[in-house]
């Protein structure tokens, strides 16, 4: 497969080196999409949005909380949840548990822009200290949008089914044994997920598919 120069390629080319056998599904994957996040409360907000609802669902929740609180933070969002909350498209527990993380950023015990730049392992305890925050909400708010390299959220159901389908397997692997084989690709694990998602959309997603999807 020949790669071009995009932001994600460098690391793809040191991914295929480790392991070869991802090279079909690089060829059939394409292109990387290359998303840019943010490491505040705005990055983390949206990946709790998306949890569980397709695409379209989580853009048309996020577009009625940006049209209530103009650029999201965690001041305007705590000014529309008292008197929105959940009627926005919400559920109880997404505008809880959004409450609670931008309490916790205003009252200083939650800096997403330094806990950006800690380990994985690190940032993943504190976020996940957060009721109502999982292992697969901080791991995929640390892989998109603070840019950790080494991620891999093996509970992901479209990673499942796009790693059992490019290796000729069907349904999903257990998470364990997904975690287990993505360790064969460290240091690049966050390329070989983000190579994972862009298969399983090239492939295998379905009109209406409800997936907790960022690819």
């Amino acid at each position: 497969m020949e790669i071009g120069a995009g932001v994600h390629d460098d690391a793809l080319r040191a991914l295929l080196e480790i392991d070869p056998s991802l090279g079909p599904v690089a060829h059939v994957a394409g292109p990387l999409p290359e998303r840019a996040g943010t490491p505040g409360f705005a990055g983390l907000a949206g990946v709790v949005v998306s949890q569980l609802v397709s695409r379209a669902s989580a853009d048309a929740i996020w577009a009625r909380l940006t049209a209530a609180a103009g650029p999201l933070t965690a001041e305007s969002y705590l000014s529309v949840a008292r008197g929105e909350g959940p009627r926005l498209g919400l559920t109880a527990a997404k505008a809880d548990t959004l409450v609670r993380v931008a309490e916790a950023v205003l009252a200083g015990s939650l800096d997403l822009e330094r806990l950006a730049a800690l380990e994985a392992e690190e940032a993943i305890r504190r976020l996940t200290a957060l009721k109502g925050i999982g292992p697969w909400t901080a791991e995929v708010h640390l892989l998109f949008n603070c840019d950790h390299r080494d991620i891999f959220p093996a509970g992901d159901l479209a990673l499942r089914i796009a790693f059992a389908a490019a290796y000729g397997g069907s349904g999903k692997p257990d998470i364990a044994v997904l975690k287990a084989r993505a360790l064969d690709w460290a240091p690049h694990r966050s390329t070989a997920a983000r190579l994972l998602w862009a298969y399983y959309g090239a492939v295998l997603r379905k009109p209406r598919t409800v997936l907790p999807q960022l690819i």
